[in-house]
């Protein structure tokens, strides 16, 4: 089931999401694509080895998977920043079906959520979402020595929210069984299911479903938190809302 569009209307133009889009899109096309994706991704994105040790990896490390490093090897890119890369990782994809299909679900939840929350806590809330989804990829498999690319944990902390905020909202969907259909489901259904379906994905297809996971229960914590304080949300700017009596 892929989600195309939300009958959820905005009040204010997405403007983070848009740029977050065009930033991931830019990137791939702009920087990965343009050389070795294999070296750009060892150079950029967040390797569990790394972050657990706290330095980037040897030659001898990539190349055997172990993450064991030895005193007298340098590391490949020894200018790596290993925390640095936590960020940028959100911002590399693995290929154009991977980058579509992360824009679309971004677009589609991402500007509800930048919406009601404002841009600055919307985009700091992306950001830790990606990031807590990362930590819940490396407690997972701490030694991997594989980059780990992609907006998916990020998008996963927003789908989250959109659980908790929008929980009844109708989600125009694309079904593919046996028939092509579209069908309005509500939200708590898509994405409870895409939530379970996460922990049927086979582990040797390169998915990272911990970071999924990971990501999506950080941003149901942090919805259930804005709930809680839903005074604060900001409120649409519209100049037409007050009216000023008459004399």
């Amino acid at each position: 089931m892929i989600p195309i569009s939300d009958h959820n209307p905005t009040h204010r133009t997405p403007v983070v999401t848009i740029l977050l889009i065009i930033a991931c899109v830019g990137i791939y096309f702009g920087f990965q694509t343009q050389g070795d994706q294999n070296e750009f991704n060892y150079r950029r994105a967040a390797i569990p080895c790394e972050v657990v040790t706290g330095e980037p990896m040897t030659i001898d490390e990539i190349r055997t998977g172990d993450c064991t490093r030895q005193d007298t090897e340098e590391p490949v890119f020894p200018d790596k920043g290993v925390i640095a890369a936590l960020f940028t990782s959100m911002f590399l994809h693995g290929g154009l079906l991977h980058l579509g299909g992360n824009m679309l679900y971004l677009w589609v939840f991402g500007n509800n959520i930048e919406d009601k929350k404002g841009k600055v806590v919307y985009l700091l809330f992306y950001l830790a979402s990606g990031v807590a989804a990362t930590f819940a990829h490396i407690a997972l498999d701490p030694g991997s020595t594989i980059p780990l690319v992609g907006a998916s944990g990020a998008i996963a902390g927003v789908m989250g929210a959109y659980l908790v905020l929008f929980p009844r909202v109708q989600i125009r969907t694309f079904i593919m069984f046996f028939l092509i259909l579209f069908r309005d489901i509500q939200a708590r259904w898509l994405l409870g299911f895409w939530f379970v379906s996460q922990f049927f994905i086979n582990p040797n297809e390169g998915v990272a479903w911990a970071a999924h996971v990971g990501g999506f229960v950080f941003g149901v914590v942090v919805g259930l938190i804005w709930k809680a304080t839903r005074g604060r949300d900001q409120p649409p700017r519209n100049r037409y809302a007050y009216q000023p009596p008459y004399a």
